[in-house]
């Protein structure tokens, strides 16, 4: 008996390691020291940067925008930036390591263990839970069974636009909200009746909303839909004082950061469906594109809608991969809509809502953010699809059947995830990196003091020149925040991504820098610093010195990197 409860155990521990590592790995490796700098793969090199100059910042009691300085945070989601600020400040970890090396092993380990243990108070059955915790684990999409066809390759994580489980830690603020998510349902499961429990569930699904904006929006509608089912049913109004308690925290935790949301998200119908097949990085199917199109400008409605249709049961099915089974299970399930528990009312419309917004809706700046509530309509098919195969492996009795669907599983979710690690982030050479040069020139600005530095902007024509010889250096790579995250002073201009996507005037103030920098009058360039408050310039050296400069006290010099002082 002992020795069976071993084995128990024991598979419990290979999902959590496994899972774990794979997801680990597309971080651990990035901000480490190498021979050639600090190298950065996948998106870190710009979405980790923006994380640790926000952290950074905000270590420093600052509620500005560390890359724009002079104005503050607004429209951003700043909950795990606070954490990781709050970490560092106790402990005295850097940053880097703490955000690349420490938290997502631990953030990946503690959301697959919550997630069995939710499955598990939830369906009384190990198989299920392990199954489900698989799911979170490795679920991908079908997109490597083009990229195999194609181009004889396996590849293609985002080809039907949204990103897959492996890629999950890269957005660190997703991946607390699952945590924070899965620690909500496991209290709701187990503690109905707890008014402390409730009070917390209350509590973690109101801050869900300065975590991750699209967790937190999410889980309300979860939740008001959750409540009302019981209340239909008669079960009291325990959960709709749970769904407004959430509600009213959410708001006090998002006013402070949030102006003019009406302006940051726009109605554009199908443009995830069409983009799809239009755009050449994604599924690209060039005639279905064009069928659609002219099926809907010529008022050929019944083919546009089977056009759109098509596309859409594509997009559907493409991003699940093999958790189209937890979808098929809830459409088999609406014919016992009766019998649905509280739970499964949550997660049914967190999955349909979480389609339903990036379906009608795009975000101004970054068009594909929406594509983010999807996210979370994966994650619970995959819960969902853990439950259903494990119900089916139950009821298996012969042990052959057993092991020959669950190979068959693994052999069809896991290509997404190997060939994502593989392709993206165990090359030995990096996408991105940090010179020596520029290390050194940011360090001896971090131990100046404080004031607002001014960097060349950012031009994505030499960026494309220089993208066939990797590692690039992050100016020549992405507008990131890097001088920012590494000198811990404010920047004038960094990360017109960032900037774009929360809604500030970057192109006005790239031009003020452009036409200073382009005056023949280092007096006029020096009454731009002033009148601006910029105190240090921190340049790239190519070629002769700006005559803007002349004049002005230079601190620092090496090979690459220049640093000037206005005082």
């Amino acid at each position: 008996m002992r020795l069976n409860n071993v084995f128990k155990s024991l598979d419990l521990v290979v999902i959590l390691l496994f899972g774990t590592v794979a997801w680990s790995i597309t971080m651990v490796k990035s901000g480490l020291l190498y021979d050639y700098g600090l190298g950065f793969w996948g998106p870190n090199g710009h979405d980790g940067i923006w994380h640790i100059a926000l952290a950074q910042n905000l270590a420093n009691g600052s509620w500005e925008m560390p890359v724009f300085a002079g104005e503050r945070i607004k429209n951003y989601h700043v909950g795990f930036d606070l954490i990781l600020a709050f970490i560092h400040k106790i402990t005295f970890v850097p940053l880097i390591n703490l955000y690349f090396q420490i938290i997502p092993p631990l953030l990946a380990l503690s959301i697959g263990y919550f997630c069995y243990r939710f499955v598990y108070q939830w369906k009384k059955s190990r198989i299920k839970s392990i199954a489900a915790t698989f799911f979170v684990y490795f679920g991908g999409s079908f997109g490597w069974i083009v990229t195999l066809l194609r181009e004889g390759k396996i590849d293609g994580e985002s080809l039907f636009w949204s990103q897959q489980s492996v890629s999950t830690l890269v957005n660190p603020p997703f991946a607390l909200s699952i945590l924070v998510l899965f620690i909500v349902v496991f209290i709701l499961t187990g503690r109905l009746h707890d008014r402390k429990g409730l009070m917390l569930v209350a509590f973690l699904s109101g801050i869900l909303i300065q975590i991750k904006v699209y967790a937190g929006i999410l889980v309300l509608i979860g939740l008001f839909a959750a409540g009302f089912w019981e209340l239909i049913r008669r079960n009291g109004s325990w959960l709709v004082k749970v769904a407004v308690g959430s509600l009213i925290i959410s708001i006090l935790f998002i006013a402070p950061t949030t102006k003019s949301v009406e302006q940051m998200v726009v109605l554009r119908p199908f443009w995830f469906l069409e983009s799809m097949v239009a755009n050449p990085d994604r599924l690209y199917l060039p005639k279905l594109s064009e069928a659609m199109i002219n099926y809907y400008l010529g008022g050929n409605w019944i083919k546009a809608l089977l056009a759109y249709g098509a596309v859409f049961l594509i997009f559907i099915v493409g991003n699940l991969g093999t958790r189209v089974v937890g979808a098929i299970e809830m459409v088999r399930s609406a014919k016992k809509i009766r019998n649905l528990d509280f739970v499964e009312v949550f997660i049914y419309s967190v999955v349909i809502v979480g389609i339903l917004i990036p379906l009608f809706f795009i975000q101004t700046g970054t068009a594909w953010n929406t594509i983010q509530f999807m996210y979370y309509s994966l994650l619970f098919l995959g819960i969902l699809t853990g439950v259903s195969v494990g119900s089916f492996i139950e009821r298996q009795k012969d042990i052959t059947r057993r092991f020959a669907i669950i190979i068959l599983i693994i052999v069809f979710t896991l290509p997404t995830t190997v060939a994502t690690l593989i392709n993206h982030y165990l090359p030995k050479r990096p996408p991105a990196k940090i010179s020596n040069y520029e290390l050194e020139a940011l360090s001896f600005l971090r131990n100046e003091t404080d004031g607002i530095v001014l960097t060349p902007v950012f031009s994505r024509s030499d960026a494309e020149m220089a993208a066939s010889n990797p590692p690039r250096p992050l100016y020549l790579y992405e507008s990131s925040a890097y001088v920012s995250a590494f000198s811990g002073k404010k920047t004038f201009l960094e990360d017109e991504v960032n900037l774009e996507i929360t809604g500030f005037d970057w192109q006005g103030r790239k031009k003020e820098i452009i036409r200073a920098l382009a005056s023949a009058s280092p007096q006029t360039f020096r009454s731009f610093l002033k009148g601006k408050n910029i105190t240090y310039i921190y340049w790239i050296k190519k070629g002769e010195t700006q005559n803007s400069f002349l004049g002005l006290d230079k601190i620092y010099e090496n090979d690459l990197v220049a640093i000037y002082k206005f005082d």
